[in-house]
C-alpha cells in the first residue's frame, strides 16, 4: 500500500487555539540528549582512579629514618625533600607525596615534621614518612 499523501501535502500546519507556539530554543531542548544517571560518570571515574596502599618499613629503614631524623633534629634550617604517604579522603589507600622545603621544627608531641615550601607551612606526620633526601 503506497500512499502520496496528495491529500494533505498543500494544507497548512494546524495552529492550537488554546496552547501558543512553542519557541525554537524550547523545541530544541526537548530533544537535547541528557543524562539519565546524574553522577553517573564522575562515580565511575573514581572508581576507576587508582591509590596506593601504605608500604610498612621494615626495621632497617625505620633506624636510617630515625637517624636522619636525629641530624635534622640538630640542623634546622636545612632544606629537606621528604616522601611520605596521604590518606585519600574518598577511598582507601593514598598516595605518596616529595614535599621539598626548609625544615621549621620537628614536634615529638605531635609526632609531626614542619616544613616551609613556597611561603606555606606543611606538617607532615613522622610515621607516614618513607624517605628523607638531605
Amino acid at each position: 500500500m503506497r500512499r502520496d499523501y496528495s491529500d494533505i501535502i498543500d494544507r497548512e500546519r494546524p495552529v492550537s487555539k488554546k496552547h501558543p507556539p512553542m519557541d525554537r530554543m524550547m523545541r530544541a531542548a526537548q530533544f537535547a540528549p541528557f543524562a539519565a544517571l546524574t553522577g553517573h560518570d564522575e562515580a565511575v571515574r573514581e572508581t576507576a582512579r587508582l591509590t596506593e596502599e601504605e608500604i610498612e618499613l621494615d626495621e632497617y629503614e625505620v633506624a636510617e629514618l630515625n637517624r636522619k631524623l636525629q641530624w635534622l633534629a640538630e640542623h634546622k634550617d636545612t632544606e629537606v625533600a621528604v616522601v611520605h604517604f596521604v590518606k585519600d579522603a574518598k577511598k582507601e589507600g593514598g598516595a605518596y607525596v616529595k614535599d621539598t622545603g626548609i625544615l621549621k621544627k620537628i614536634d615529638e608531641h605531635t609526632h609531626t615534621l614542619v616544613l616551609v615550601c613556597e611561603q606555606e607551612e606543611v606538617q607532615i606526620d613522622i610515621w607516614k614518612i618513607i624517605e628523607i633526601l638531605i
